[in-house]
């Protein structure tokens, strides 16, 4: 059975091996998330230890995804802004399940803990970017999630590639309006 998980500063410095597995995979996989190819294991986990900061200080909010030996198996980020004006919305990053696990709902459970806990928190929109084309472009649209525009050319693959990519949000509706 998966369980998903919310993490703290600490917590996410202690999973930040098994998370650096789960990245050096997506990347060897070609998914766009940020990185190059090859990407090492030290800049994978110490990446993720640079977020414990976030984490702690909560304008980034981490889950994962652990199976029944409570290795990680898939996580997903939130990242809040600081700015005034854009308090109400958030940023959905870092979709990755491994491979092994794939298949089994993960990424569609760990979405879902995002925006359940992002309406309890009071966010009224998501926001998200994705390669065009790509596994989690396919699971965002049967997620509900609407398209609102693509950019040609937005980022490299790992393998350097100039990709699309397509913008999406969520609303999740206003404080106190009727759903």
């Amino acid at each position: 059975m998966t369980e998903i998980v919310s993490v703290s500063g600490p917590e996410l410095v202690t999973y930040a091996d098994e998370l650096a597995t789960l990245l050096i995979e997506a990347v060897e996989g070609g998914a766009s998330v940020g990185f190059l190819s090859p990407l090492d294991r030290t800049t994978a986990a110490d990446w993720w230890r640079e977020r414990a900061g976030a984490v702690e200080s909560g304008s980034q909010q981490v889950w994962i995804a652990r199976d029944g030996d409570a290795r990680a198996v898939g996580t997903i980020s939130l990242v809040r802004t600081a700015l005034p004006n854009a308090r109400h919305r958030a940023e959905v990053a870092k979709l990755v399940v491994a491979p092994s696990a794939r298949g089994r709902g993960i990424g569609r459970a760990l979405l879902t803990a995002v925006e359940e806990w992002a309406a309890a928190a009071g966010l009224t929109l998501l926001v998200l970017d994705t390669e065009t084309g790509s596994d989690a472009e396919r699971l965002y649209r049967s997620e509900g999630w609407t398209p609102c525009g693509s950019v040609p050319d937005y980022a490299a693959d790992p393998y350097g590639t100039l990709r699309a990519t397509t913008f999406y949000y969520r609303s999740l509706g206003r404080p106190g309006a009727a759903a």
